[in-house]
């Protein structure tokens, strides 16, 4: 008779695959995407470099948190078990529709309710049922973690 495998969060290998793979592979897309679509936004027109650059490192680190976040609601919803046994394409996949669908409430919550920051007239959008949303912030979620995903799983030792 064959043992169960143990839950992901007993694992140490998933425990070292997303704090050493995932989570470093997540900030390293995620700063090159947020350095790629800054001038999508107003800031890169009104603000001193100074700020652009806080702006950049801020976004990153919440971008970081929220991948993160997302990543682990993914493995708890899925039930998954240990790195070996994880269902990638699932774990992909809600990773990305947490992470999309936090992006899509939170643009809309600064862009039209607390008008922390506006696009500039050069970011495509899309409009989401009267919420209208960019497109880079939205593609940054359907591309970086499905990627930081597969980067950190052929470079895990």
């Amino acid at each position: 008779m064959q043992m169960a495998a143990a839950r992901w969060y007993r694992d140490p290998a998933a425990l070292w695959y997303i704090a050493l793979g995932y989570l470093p592979w997540l900030a390293g897309l995620n700063l090159a995407w947020e350095v790629a679509h800054v001038p999508l936004y107003t800031l890169w027109q009104e603000a001193e470099p100074a700020y652009i650059a806080f702006s950049i490192v801020h976004c990153t680190l919440g971008d970081v948190l929220i991948g993160g976040v997302a990543l682990l609601l993914a493995l708890i919803l899925g039930r998954e078990r240990a790195l070996p046994h994880w269902r990638w394409g699932r774990v992909a996949a809600v990773t990305v529709a947490l992470g999309a669908g936090y992006t899509v409430f939170s643009e809309w919550m600064n862009i039209t309710v607390l008008r922390n920051w506006s696009y500039a007239e050069s970011m495509p959008t899309l409009d989401l049922g009267g919420i209208e949303i960019g497109l880079t912030p939205l593609a940054q979620w359907l591309v970086v973690p499905p990627l930081a995903l597969v980067l950190a799983r052929k470079t895990r030792t």
